[in-house]
């Protein structure tokens, strides 16, 4: 995620100055790196984990599984009809038609029995194992960045003085949601109340949530953490809230995107990519100016 730096010489000693006062030096080194750590970790685990539910396309919530109990809640697959096989997506026991993209999907003649379709999965073809050695080394370094970020974070202040919502951001938020609303932004050294609540959720609530619930789902947890699955309703529900999370954190992924392209994807991306943003021009004071006689 994004960071203000406090000066542009203490986010980066080496940056040069510039004359233009709308631009400064918003976001750090550090901050680059571990965006775009998070950014393609959380893709290769996103993909390499549509594959790994592909092995067993169903989300059951409690305990135990199988044809005795009755506790799915979502399932994807496939079924034969007149007009041919089909696919389809259950919700909460309601079917939905997704042909050619859920359930049964592939080019024309070839098409194959497989929940999320090969373009949307690493490897596209069917190979758990790799898909899990993909899956958990990514996952590993997503852990360790999150924790050296978190730690470093509250050491510089960046948490208290960036992230932590304050009373006046509260105060805030009517208009802040009104303004985004109507695409209309501000571009400020600071975030507004809809990013830090945004960011903020990911941090410290979707990602770690993630975190434990892939915990909960491993076998070999089981022994170091025997409690995460009686906390969290177990093994098939730990895997449930996983796949919600992973659901909730594209929605974000999506509107972040959104967002980029409304707000000026060049300075958005240049914040990111070099650290220089562009805020908006200091407000003009149109006070007439009186002379003497």
């Amino acid at each position: 995620m994004e960071s203000v730096a406090r000066s542009q010489s203490a986010a980066d000693p080496g940056a040069s100055a510039s004359n233009d006062k709308t631009l400064i030096y918003r976001q750090s080194r550090w901050t680059r790196l571990t965006h775009w750590l998070w950014a393609i970790s959380l893709f290769f685990m996103l993909l390499s984990g549509l594959q790994i539910f592909n092995a067993r396309p169903q989300l059951y919530i409690g305990k135990e599984s199988g044809f005795d109990y009755n506790n799915t809640i979502f399932a994807i697959g496939a079924e034969n009809s007149d007009a041919g096989p089909r696919g389809y997506t259950e919700i909460f026991g309601h079917r939905f038609d997704t042909t050619g993209v859920l359930g049964w999907s592939g080019p024309a003649g070839q098409e194959t029995s497989r929940a999320f379709p090969s373009w949307a999965t690493i490897p596209s073809y069917y190979d758990l194992g790799t898909a899990r050695v993909i899956h958990f080394f990514f996952a590993w370094i997503l852990i360790t960045t999150l924790m050296v970020w978190f730690v470093a974070s509250t050491v510089n202040g960046h948490l208290r003085r960036d992230l932590a919502p304050r009373l006046d951001d509260l105060k805030r938020l009517p208009q802040d949601i009104v303004d985004h609303a109507k695409l209309k932004f501000h571009h400020t050294r600071e975030y507004n109340t809809l990013q830090k609540m945004a960011y903020g959720g990911v941090l410290f609530l979707l990602l770690p949530l993630m975190i434990i619930t892939g915990l909960a789902m491993s076998p070999s947890m089981n022994a170091v953490l025997p409690f995460l699955n009686d906390l969290l309703g177990g093994r098939q529900t730990a895997r449930t809230i996983h796949f919600t999370v992973m659901v909730l954190l594209v929605a974000f992924f999506v509107v972040h995107i959104l967002m980029i392209l409304a707000a000026g994807p060049i300075n958005e991306l240049r914040s990111i990519i070099t650290g220089w943003y562009r805020t908006d021009p200091p407000a003009q004071d149109n006070k007439p100016v009186e002379r003497s006689a």
